[in-house]
């Protein structure tokens, strides 16, 4: 089984490769769906997450309000920092067991799509790494369009995240989403060529 770790910063296009690789046959693995699951009531990170930020993201109906716990974190790099230190060890924890389950089941391809895969140190976890990109005029248009951020939440968004060219570094691929969408499934498919995944690979 062959894994691929997904990367790339807030509007760099990660998820539309992921879907991508999809339709190209890989399983793909959304770790802020995972995120999601872990903060509903009942999940291993609810009453940690509940206790340490307190009415300001839970709802009158007890579930928490990602939107609000958003906006605490990314106006303080301390807060987001201990969001983190409790969510990433839980994360990995899910992605490692669900990757267990997909080489028992022969999976041949798994795509981890991680923001924050080199961040949280799951480079570890996969066989390459592949980087999302975009010029940074793209990605607050994205944001402020897809996500209706303002401005500044969107600006906000960025500078709290490793810069792209921090992210780079760990790349063995570079997908550059500034394009058309033909044009970037035709990139995706030519990485996934160049690497003639099979199930004769590890």
């Amino acid at each position: 089984m062959r894994v691929i770790g997904l990367t790339g910063g807030i509007g760099s296009g990660k998820t539309t490769v992921a879907r991508l690789l999809k339709e190209l046959g890989a399983v793909v693995m959304d770790t802020d769906k995972i995120g999601h699951e872990l903060l509903e009531p009942g999940g291993q990170a609810y009453q940690e997450v509940a206790d340490a930020f307190g009415r300001q993201v839970v709802e009158p109906d007890g579930w928490i309000n990602r939107r609000k716990l958003a906006e605490v974190v990314f106006d303080s790099s301390s807060d987001l920092a201990y969001l983190n230190r409790i969510m990433h060890p839980l994360i990995g924890d899910v992605v490692r067991s669900r990757m267990e389950q997909y080489r028992r089941q022969g999976v041949e391809v798994v795509v981890i799509e991680a923001p924050l895969l080199i961040e949280a140190r799951w480079t570890s976890m996969v066989d390459e790494v592949w980087v999302t990109v975009a010029p940074e005029g793209v990605v607050l248009e994205r944001l402020e369009q897809g996500m209706g951020l303002s401005r500044e939440e969107a600006e906000a968004r960025i500078r709290s995240q490793l810069a792209q060219t921090e992210r780079v570094k760990h790349a063995t691929a570079v997908i550059d989403t500034d394009c058309s969408l033909d044009e970037l499934e035709a990139r995706v498919a030519e990485q996934w060529r160049q690497r003639r995944f099979d199930s004769r690979q590890k």
